[in-house]
């Protein structure tokens, strides 16, 4: 099994940054892909940008040049640095693992991008 744990969402004007982190609960070196997805309110889970093990990175194009995913192995984390944030990126935001043929979830962290 992998528990993922996201932290750094909250509140930013248009414009700003944020970064968040996941931690995932075993080496993230076992692990096949890790990623970002979102959901805002009513609409359906998304992608935001994916890790693999091996370190090839796949992003939306809607976060293209904003957004960056990267991994510390030595601390079992990985981050999304989020620049130039647009109103339209409010949503939860979820770490997810795939992980021994199986999708595991973090808890969600919270963004929210005001105009």
């Amino acid at each position: 099994q992998v528990q993922l744990v996201e932290s750094g969402g909250g509140l930013v004007q248009a414009g700003g940054s944020l970064r968040l982190s996941c931690a995932a609960s075993r080496s993230i070196f076992s692990i096949n892909t890790l990623g970002w997805y979102r959901q805002a309110p009513g609409k359906q889970r998304e992608l935001v940008a994916s890790i693999t093990r091996g370190g090839s990175t796949n992003y939306a194009n809607f976060v293209m040049g904003r957004f960056t995913i990267s991994r510390d192995n030595a601390k079992n984390t990985i981050y999304l640095q989020m620049n130039s944030l647009k109103p339209e990126d409010t949503a939860v935001y979820y770490c997810n693992a795939d992980y021994n043929y199986r999708l595991y979830w973090g808890q969600g962290t919270q963004v929210t991008v005001s105009s």
